[in-house]
């Protein structure tokens, strides 16, 4: 999920009673939500760095007590530095519990992998024991009604306590524990719903018929907003379909709505560009990826391009499939080196 749910999501989860408990909860646990992103530095090395070590060691289940220690460790600081310049008189609203403040950022920073293995980008939580990619592919990774469920749930409180305070009522020392859990029930309901209609359109795709081939394995993608509304991606022996799904009326899209892309050839351009430093890493981490030799230039450098399946559609926010996000280029000269690779039309130095 992008960065703001993630930390909404903390702050809704210390306010659901968690910083009466502790001092510092909303603190930590809003910045622990969003913590394992950290991970998005590697960007400073290349795009192909960044694909690399996204979602890698701090989202997983093995990284997350080390960054609970480093956020706790970081937190005391500032207690320290705090108590120095605060008024002694003046006691914390919670009592201070480092064990429970080291629990309670473990919890956020568990949350922040559950909010992304619900989109279809994945995550590897057991790695490095399990190397495999794991995803929900349920939720977009950016989901409006998320967005403002959260939202809601932690402004409200402040604008019925403005109400509160206009008509001389006593400002509780805690506010919006109901607030924030109805948001958290809220959005539990909504990854329900959403999980429920994910299994329809499988279900959808796999029933479909395709000029009688036979199904290898089917896929259906989240669109925003919408919980009815999918893409669904068919393989079988020859070619994929990339087709829409409507699990409101049960229908799969029209054939001017569908798109059958054909398994491309195996060439030499194709093996040295698989096993370059962006082939690697982008096979490793693609579970429906399409490489194609996509032509020459007169300087006799042929092109391989990495596209996932799973990308390949029109939202608001990715609104061409002529762009589609997390595509990968390699160029191979005519001695079949590879000369210059590219992600998201960035070029890796």
């Amino acid at each position: 999920m992008e960065p703001i749910t993630h930390l909404m999501t903390g702050a809704c989860l210390a306010r659901a009673g968690f910083n009466r408990k502790a001092a510092y909860a909303t603190f930590a646990m809003t910045l622990a939500a969003e913590m394992p992103d950290l991970d998005s530095l590697w960007s400073i090395d290349g795009p192909v760095a960044a694909l690399q070590h996204h979602r890698g060691w701090t989202h997983t289940f093995l990284g997350l007590p080390f960054e609970a220690a480093i956020l706790v460790g970081a937190v005391w600081l500032f207690h320290r530095w705090r108590s120095r310049r605060a008024n002694p008189s003046k006691p914390p609203r919670a009592p201070i519990r480092w064990g429970l403040l080291y629990c309670f950022a473990l919890i956020a920073l568990l949350s922040h992998l559950l909010l992304d293995w619900t989109n279809n980008y994945g995550l590897r939580p057991f790695f490095p024991f399990n190397p495999h990619w794991y995803s929900g592919s349920f939720v977009f990774i950016f989901e409006p009604v998320l967005f403002l469920i959260l939202l809601v749930a932690l402004v409200a409180p402040s604008l019925f306590g403005l109400i509160s305070s206009e008509v001389g009522a006593r400002r509780p020392p805690f506010r919006g524990r109901g607030w924030a859990i109805a948001g958290l029930i809220a959005v539990t309901a909504v990854w329900v719903f959403r999980f429920v209609q994910h299994q329809k359109a499988l279900q959808l795709a796999q029933s479909g018929d395709y000029n009688g081939a036979s199904v290898i394995r089917v896929a259906a993608d989240p669109y925003p907003i919408n919980p009815f509304h999918w893409q669904t991606v068919v393989e079988t022996s020859q070619s994929y379909q990339i087709s829409t799904a409507n699990t409101f009326d049960g229908a799969i899209a029209t054939s001017d709505r569908t798109e059958v892309i054909f398994k491309p050839p195996t060439t030499l351009a194709t093996l040295v560009a698989k096993q370059s430093w962006l082939g690697e890493i982008y096979l490793d981490w693609s579970q429906w990826p399409v490489v194609e030799e996509t032509g020459t230039d007169p300087d006799g450098l042929t092109s391989v391009t990495f596209r996932d399946l799973r990308f390949l559609y029109d939202t608001p926010l990715f609104p061409s499939r002529g762009k589609a996000p997390l595509a990968g280029t390699v160029y191979v000269n005519a001695d079949h080196r590879v000369v210059r690779m590219e992600l998201n039309g960035q070029v890796q130095h």
